[in-house]
């Protein structure tokens, strides 16, 4: 609460009421006071459902950290909730140090809806992938070194090595550079991200998407360890043995199977989505305040703390 009157003494009176209706909606949430749907954005950032998604991003974000495949404020995660929004985590903060209450929610136009901490500025990356890509359920951006290596030197690794890249990665795309976190740069991926679930960014990184936050981590864990073997295996052999065509043919009828895409399947980007987050209603006391009744208290509220604050300059 003092936090958010230190923000409000620097903030314009609209600032201020948004301020007001997020806390008088977050407190109507946690009392049951207000009517709830299947797509309150402040039932789903403090679900059961979503806190169990926080807690995942949590594990992941201290392996990709512990991996040393992020560095500083490095990297960032995210997870589709609901068709409409999407969770993440905050900029500049390590992911090695990430906690359950440093997440934002966020629609797909990229307004913040909950969270006390601004969302990671390269979440526009996310959010293309995810309009783009209705199978796409959670995705990571970081910078393994093997793997950014080949992006920075602008050379795709020789498929058709390991059967397990050919299975959860296949051929390797990459994307152009662009200022990151900017619509240009979230964009660079369009052409290749409904066919490839992995792309390298070039002078930059990676990006993964699956159907989960924990798949999305370990596709980075199979693209590094692919792109670290090949470096080694090419000191040993310039010229490296593929696995033959039939064989390659034996490996993507497996991937098939799994609904991953790969541009060597016909309609890869046509997978099967896994379901959203569910959400659960609040039960609610019988007395329910109204819109109108919501608003009016948003509205006095509001006026109070603003002459509050006048006061104490």
């Amino acid at each position: 609460m003092f936090r958010s009157l230190e923000i409000m003494k620097t903030s314009t009176k609209d600032d201020v009421s948004t301020i007001v209706r997020r806390a008088v909606l977050e407190c109507l949430a946690v009392h049951g006071s207000r009517q709830s749907t299947a797509e309150d954005p402040l039932e789903i950032f403090n679900s059961h459902e979503t806190n169990g998604l926080k807690e995942e991003i949590l594990r992941v974000g201290k392996k990709l950290w512990e991996r040393q495949y992020v560095d500083g404020n490095g990297g960032n995660i995210s997870v589709r909730v609901s068709p409409q929004y999407v969770l993440c985590t905050p900029t500049l903060c390590s992911k090695g140090d990430l906690c359950m209450t440093d997440f934002s929610l966020v629609d797909l136009e990229n307004r913040q809806i909950c969270g006390d901490r601004p969302q990671t500025s390269e979440i526009l990356l996310h959010l293309e992938i995810y309009k783009a890509v209705p199978a796409a359920k959670a995705v990571i951006h970081c910078h393994p070194p093997y793997a950014t290596a080949h992006a920075v030197a602008g050379v795709v690794p020789q498929g058709n090595l390991i059967p397990e890249q050919e299975v959860f990665i296949g051929p390797v795309a990459l994307a152009p550079y662009e200022t990151p976190g900017t619509r240009a740069f979230a964009k660079t991926v369009l052409p290749y991200v409904k066919d490839h679930n992995t792309i390298l960014l070039a002078n930059h990184g990676i990006v993964c998407w699956a159907d989960t936050v924990t798949h999305a981590e370990w596709y980075v864990e199979v693209v590094d360890t692919y792109c670290k073997t090949v470096m080694i295996a090419s000191q040993l052999r310039p010229k490296l043995n593929e696995i033959p065509p039939d064989k390659i043919a034996d490996l993507l009828a497996i991937k098939k199977k799994l609904g991953l895409p790969d541009p060597r399947l016909s309609n890869s980007a046509e997978l099967v989505e896994t379901p959203a987050v569910e959400t659960h209603s609040v039960v609610a006391p019988a007395r329910k305040m109204s819109n109108s009744e919501t608003d009016e208290l948003i509205r006095r509220l509001t006026a109070e703390v603003d002459s509050f604050l006048q006061r104490s300059e």
